[in-house]
């Protein structure tokens, strides 16, 4: 593949110094002494608050009043009761966690997704996010423009609104959401732990360093908040012959929980060519797209594609070759939920971990597919690149922004320890 031994001298040297970032990224990632905690003090608290139900219909039907609003809702069969019923526990939850803040002297501002900026971000001293995971992943994503490449770190904690119907396993503990007062107290007066979380690093490889616009998922339009500075790398002569690209340029979101890469059309199989860890092999595949995932990722959709049922494991166990039993004895009855369960769990890794872990969904597994034979569905990686070879695909950071990624988009996925999120953590 490569021209002359020169060039393989300098992939080797190449790959001998990323093998000693690695190690470095690495050592920092799970020691997270070695990048001391900033000095806190909390003055001014963003909080950022999520589209409930109701306020989304607002957003979809701006020119309907609200009892028009309700008319429309009900007509269609919404159980409008309800509805507004959860719009008002978020809002009363919300008011509380502000006067919370505001208890302890705290300068208090509150935006959602269509009013947060750059400017409000850089503004605080500590954001909030009021609600659910996915409120948790838009602030973490919306500030990334401002920590890819700033030394400013600002701090995350989130509360959940409704822990009656929402996991939160990004937000504080499920007690505080009853004793908010207790949980804003112990941040004020520095009774609370550091959380450093993986975030992914995502770079677009071509020949002049554009990259497309991205798409906001949830609103459906481009979004325009960007980096302060992202301007285009040159690639290394190696790298460039190895790539077949001049430049890279880093896209402005960090991914906090995965990047996914697949046709739009889920039925379309989407047609994939992967490096790892920039080892001089292509591994080609076919599958119904793929999901790579952080520490912090590895307990939504990475577990969700990669586990195993009750079923899954009866089935197994019924083809397997069993022993006679010894003295007449029977063999122990084994607990197919028990197995599951643990498995399921192992698929779990830490937040704080610097590597990251790709799934390839659904691969296709006949003919000459995939190659080479023996390519892994699932591993452990430090950087991963991806050459599309999909009609009509996208790269989605966090199930929210959205680029492009048609046939010859090539990216690179990686790790970077100044990338982390800076997460607050009480028990």
């Amino acid at each position: 593949m490569f021209k002359s031994k020169t060039l393989t001298r300098q992939l080797t040297k190449e790959f001998r110094l990323w093998r000693k970032f690695s190690s470095h990224n690495r050592e920092s990632c799970v020691n997270p002494a070695k990048y001391p905690p900033p000095q806190f003090k909390l003055q001014r608290a963003l909080i950022i608050t999520k589209f409930s139900r109701y306020e989304f219909e607002q957003m979809r039907y701006p020119q309907l009043n609200r009892e028009q609003l309700e008319r429309k809702l009900r007509d269609r069969g919404t159980d409008y009761e309800m509805l507004m019923y959860l719009h008002n526990l978020h809002k009363d939850f919300e008011r509380n966690v502000v006067q919370s803040f505001l208890d302890v002297g705290c300068e208090v501002k509150v935006a959602n997704r269509s009013s947060l900026s750059k400017e409000i971000m850089k503004w605080a001293d500590l954001i909030v996010p009021v609600g659910g995971d996915g409120t948790f992943l838009l602030a973490a994503g919306r500030a990334s423009p401002l920590f890819a490449q700033s030394q400013q770190k600002t701090p995350i904690v989130g509360f959940n609104s409704d822990p009656q119907r929402s996991e939160g396993r990004l937000m504080l503990p499920k007690h505080y959401t009853e004793n908010t007062a207790d949980a804003v107290a112990k941040i004020k007066s520095g009774d609370f732990q550091w959380m450093y979380r993986t975030r992914i690093r995502t770079s677009i490889l071509g020949s002049n360093g554009k990259i497309p616009e991205s798409t906001d998922l949830y609103r459906h339009t481009v979004t325009k908040m960007e980096q302060e500075k992202t301007e285009p790398e040159y690639l290394s002569k190696a790298w460039s012959l190895r790539y077949k690209a001049k430049m890279k340029r880093v896209l402005p979101y960090l991914a906090l929980n995965e990047v996914f890469i697949g046709e739009q059309l889920s039925a379309r199989v989407s047609h994939l060519q992967l490096v790892i860890n920039h080892e001089n092999v292509d591994n080609k595949t076919k599958c119904s797209g793929l999901c790579v995932s952080t520490g912090t990722g590895s307990t939504s959709w990475h577990t969700s594609i990669n586990r195993i049922t009750n079923q899954q494991v009866e089935d197994l166990v019924s083809i397997l070759p069993i022993p006679e039993p010894k003295g007449g004895k029977p063999m122990p009855a084994f607990d197919a939920e028990e197995i599951a369960n643990q498995y399921n769990q192992n698929l779990r890794f830490a937040p704080d971990d610097p590597r990251i872990c790709y799934s390839i969904r659904e691969q296709i597994c006949v003919g000459v597919w995939p190659s080479p034979r023996n390519f892994k569905a699932r591993r452990f990686v430090n950087s991963l690149f991806v050459k599309s070879r999909c009609i009509d695909a996208n790269l989605v950071i966090d199930g929210s922004i959205s680029y492009p990624f048609n046939d010859g988009a090539k990216a690179l996925l990686e790790v970077h320890p100044e990338d982390a999120l800076l997460t607050i953590s009480l028990d």
